[in-house]
């Protein structure tokens, strides 16, 4: 039962990085695997919710894809839509020139924008928003398209754990019955000691991208300016998730971070008498003013209660029998882009035609986008709904316990990489299996506290790999029909750091 559960993943892998399909073909064509294998082995529709019938629960499942698609496109369409007024009103290249002064070299800028950037959104708003301005703004910077998404996909994973102020870590807490602040502490020890690889593989994509530029020479990686935008990062990070929880980590770790980080290099480039940024102040809060709008917005709606219990209060949401979705909406990260948008094209006074004209070439790309969301979901809805997730897990833990059952924290982070390839949400893996991780552990006699920290960093680190996170990245820089070439480069780095969470859990707790 496990192989067939297994199937429509190895569909979707084979045919995205094997045969280079594009993700709304391989997710048709997983879809259509997960539909007939949910039918005949898992009982969908027999067995599994008798009362629905087969056809209507799978319209159920598919039911949620479509409403999931529609949410992850609202904050799809306002990201594309600030990248397209910055570039039509010259925007992103006063701040591109005046990134780079300040970094000397662009790949330090790669760092500054898919590292320092993209996880101080993550902390903040989550839910894809970060990859979704950073990969426009490192092509804008001058790195071919899939390295850009991939640069932003792999730069922010680590904060996942603590994203959108924490959010992660409450299905966590509520499950397991440990305390907030004992889970936070535990999973930052594993970013802590295996996060740095993840600047290193931005800085290893960053200088292949040079290297890949015809008739150019890259000189040495910076590789130092590397490690110390890992230890700016990690070092608050770690201390803010063991001493006060975690609601900040990623936030704060960013912000500090990057003050420090940026500091770092203003000090450097004076030292070596290099030129100083000459463009005016007022120009650049101009050209940054949608992304200085959103930080904004979206630290006002998490920061101040009474607001957010305001924004929160208004719902979309739906059920049919056990099916069902809601939207925050005017809590959604989207309403924030859509709303930095407009705020921003006002302080940038960007013509009513120009506006238009922006959102008019948006629009047209969605579609091909649309499409392969919705497969992309509807694999996973039906998935999860049909009990083939559990079962992969199930299969993962028997094994584990059958010959060795001190090896179960190895393949621990796994199980949570796999609950985010299949659901794109580290909360929603740690919905499904941290209770799962707790009882593995209770019953091999092991660290509570360390698997369902395990659980937290591998689902975070599956946000790399994740086919409709990367269909999301790959929209935003006009990347659709060639995902799997983001796939084969994110693909090692997300199983490297999975292994590596596993052997440090060993070492750890078990």
């Amino acid at each position: 039962m496990s192989a067939l559960a297994a199937l429509p993943i190895a569909v979707i892998l084979v045919l995205m990085i094997g045969l280079g399909w594009s993700a709304a073909r391989a997710g048709a064509l997983g879809l259509v695997a997960a539909l007939v294998i949910a039918w005949a082995a898992f009982g969908l529709g027999a067995r599994v919710m008798p009362e629905l019938g087969a056809a209507a629960a799978a319209g159920g499942a598919l039911g949620e894809a479509v409403f999931l698609a529609l949410t992850i496109l609202w904050i799809i369409f306002p990201a594309l839509c600030i990248h397209e007024l910055q570039v039509r009103t010259g925007s992103i290249d006063v701040l591109r020139v005046a990134m780079t002064r300040i970094a000397g070299d662009a790949r330090i800028l790669a760092l500054l924008v898919a590292w320092f950037f993209g996880l101080f959104i993550e902390g903040a708003a989550g839910f894809g928003t970060s990859v979704a301005l950073a990969a426009p703004f490192l092509v804008s910077a001058g790195f071919g398209r899939v390295a850009a998404v991939s640069m932003a996909l792999i730069g922010h994973a680590i904060g996942v754990s603590f994203g959108a102020v924490g959010t992660p870590v409450v299905p966590q807490a509520a499950v397991s019955g440990l305390s907030p602040l004992a889970i936070a502490g535990a999973t930052a020890n594993y970013h802590l000691l295996i996060g740095w690889m993840m600047p290193l593989a931005v800085m290893f994509l960053a200088t292949r991208a040079q290297a890949a530029t015809p008739a150019s020479r890259v000189a040495p990686a910076p590789w130092g300016w590397t490690f110390v935008a890992a230890a700016c990062f990690l070092v608050p990070y770690y201390l803010i998730a063991r001493l006060i929880g975690p609601e900040l980590p990623t936030l704060a770790g960013a912000l500090v971070g990057g003050l420090l980080f940026v500091g770092a290099l203003r000090m450097a480039r004076r030292r070596s008498g290099a030129e100083a940024d000459a463009t005016r102040a007022a120009d650049l809060l101009r050209a940054a003013a949608p992304y200085l709008l959103l930080i904004a917005l979206v630290v006002c709606t998490r920061m101040i209660g009474p607001l957010q219990e305001r924004l929160r209060a208004v719902e979309i949401a739906w059920t049919y029998a056990s099916f069902g979705g809601s939207m925050q909406i005017l809590y959604h990260p989207g309403t924030m882009l859509l709303a930095s948008f407009l705020l921003g094209a006002l302080v940038q006074r960007v013509p009513a035609v120009t506006l238009r004209e922006a959102i008019g070439a948006v629009l047209r790309r969605l579609l091909p986008v649309t499409v392969a969301l919705a497969a992309m979901l509807g694999l996973s809805r039906v998935m999860v709904h049909a009990g083939m997730i559990d079962a992969l897990a199930a299969a993962a833990a028997a094994a584990a316990a059958g010959t060795w059952p001190a090896l179960w924290p190895v393949l621990a982070p796994a199980i949570g990489l796999l609950g985010t390839f299949v659901t794109g949400s580290a909360t929603a893996s740690n919905i499904l299996f941290t209770e799962f991780q707790v009882a593995t552990a209770e019953r091999l006699g092991l660290s509570v506290l360390g698997l369902t920290a395990a659980q937290g960093f591998g689902a975070a680190i599956g946000n790399i790999i994740c086919p409709h996170n990367i269909v999301a990245a790959s929209a935003t820089v006009q990347l659709v029909g060639r995902e799997g070439e983001v796939l084969r480069r994110t693909l090692l780095p997300a199983l490297a750091c999975a292994l590596a969470g596993g052997f440090l859990a060993l070492w750890l707790y078990a």
